[in-house]
């Protein structure tokens, strides 16, 4: 065990870990010697277990102090599990229907214990490669989004309210910088991690990395990501940190949450549908074409930020008089001008979504960390074809973003791009 009390667990301490922890081995129904473990962290950071005995489930989530998909060549706070555990925490308080309940934390282990989202569940981004639609996706994630984003900001909250949780999770810098470094830095100069499809996208890598206007943008981006703290976002809320059925969406993995810009979080979430919707060509077979299948990705894209906008507004109108300290009553107090503030908000909201949208697809293609819709296709050629498609939809997006007045609007330019 290191000196602060870390130790990284197996199979066999954790089941001695359980023991020893009444809020874990009481959801196992005590039935220790019966449990079944299965490590299952697909991810690049942590240990993932899956614990099950004949009467309870739990998922225990271990955080390690490197780079899991890397190694110790690549060291990581693992301090991150603190704030993934206080951003579930609050997450889960705000939109319980949405987030996994956490039973237990550990900070000195960097460990926590929470519900087991149970088959027939699955990660999102590997039912859109299957080519599943999910009926209630839009709505459910719009939910978490409205709620989570509304209620820690000011809007909603006073200025010492916030400033305090601000406080708090600027102790998450090493996980905010990550993200600085591989989204906002690394694709745009030549990086040692980069890696994209060649030989078929050296080119289109190096007009990255030559293209003025576009890091101009980017520079903007990072400035209010690394400045801006608007509301507690999740950090990484990509198709793989989203669990779903046909009827139950649970958001996991919060452990890049901070104060950041709104439309980071909504931007990784509608940036990653873009990507799966330009993904399907390389998944379609003879008997099935996947046009219907982009049809429907379309119209989630549609009414993940429709459905967003309305209930975010709404909860406006519900609080309109209550504590928020960014547009006081006294001052927006007759309906003209609280419509106008609104509209400017949303409007700013939505150029910034499509801006960090944009900025999360060209990472993933030309970055360090690539998504299963397009290392899935086998063919390199295809692959390629699909990604440069996705690329050049990117940065038309991040450069024009401010034309666009709605999301339809969006949608009818992916449409142009086949």
């Amino acid at each position: 065990m290191a000196s602060d009390g870390f130790r990284p667990l197996d199979d066999k301490s954790l089941v001695e870990y359980i023991k020893a922890t009444p809020s874990l081995s009481s959801k196992l129904g005590n039935q220790i010697d019966e449990l079944q473990i299965k490590e299952v962290g697909d991810g690049n950071l942590n240990f993932v277990y899956i614990v099950a005995s004949p009467s309870g489930s739990c998922v225990i989530k271990q955080a390690l102090p490197y780079v899991r998909c890397i190694g110790e060549s690549w060291p990581m706070t693992k301090e991150r599990a603190y704030f993934e555990a206080v951003a579930l925490k609050e997450h889960g308080r705000l939109c319980p229907d949405h987030v996994p309940e956490v039973y237990h934390f550990d900070r000195a282990m960097a460990l926590i214990g929470m519900r087991y989202l149970e088959p027939p569940h699955i990660i999102l981004r590997k039912g859109l490669i299957a080519g599943i639609e999910y009926p209630l996706l839009a709505e459910h994630i719009s939910e978490f989004m409205a709620r989570t984003l509304f209620f820690t900001s000011l809007i909603y909250r006073t200025t010492t309210e916030h400033k305090q949780a601000v406080a708090e999770f600027c102790g998450n810098v090493e996980l905010c910088r990550l993200t600085e470094q591989v989204v906002f830095s690394d694709p745009y100069k030549v990086s040692q991690y980069n890696h994209w499809t060649s030989p078929y996208l050296d080119r289109d890598a190096e007009a990255l990395r030559e293209d003025n206007t576009l890091k101009l943008e980017v520079a903007e981006l990072k400035a209010m990501f690394c400045e801006r703290a608007q509301a507690l976002i999740h950090g990484d809320l990509h198709t793989s940190s989203v669990m779903v059925t046909r009827d139950s969406t649970q958001v996991i993995d919060p452990e890049f949450a901070f104060y950041g810009p709104m439309g980071y979080d909504i931007g990784a979430f509608v940036g990653n549908l873009i990507l799966a919707f330009f993904a399907q060509d390389g998944h379609a077979d003879p008997k099935n074409d996947r046009k219907a299948y982009k049809v429907w990705l379309l119209r989630t894209i549609e009414n993940t930020w429709n459905l967003f906008h309305k209930k975010f507004t709404a909860l406006w109108d519900e609080h309109k008089d209550g504590s928020g300290e960014a547009y006081l009553p006294a001052i927006y107090n007759n309906p003209q001008l609280q419509q106008l503030v609104k509209q400017k908000f949303m409007s700013d909201l939505f150029h910034d979504t499509l801006g960090f949208g944009a900025a999360k697809m060209i990472r993933r293609i030309v970055g360090v960390a690539h998504v299963e819709d397009f290392e899935s296709i086998a063919d390199a050629g295809v692959r390629a074809g699909c990604e440069r498609r996705a690329l050049d939809f990117a940065k038309m997006l991040l450069k024009e973003r401010r034309k666009f007045q709605g999301i339809a609007e969006v949608v009818s330019a992916i449409q142009k791009v086949h």
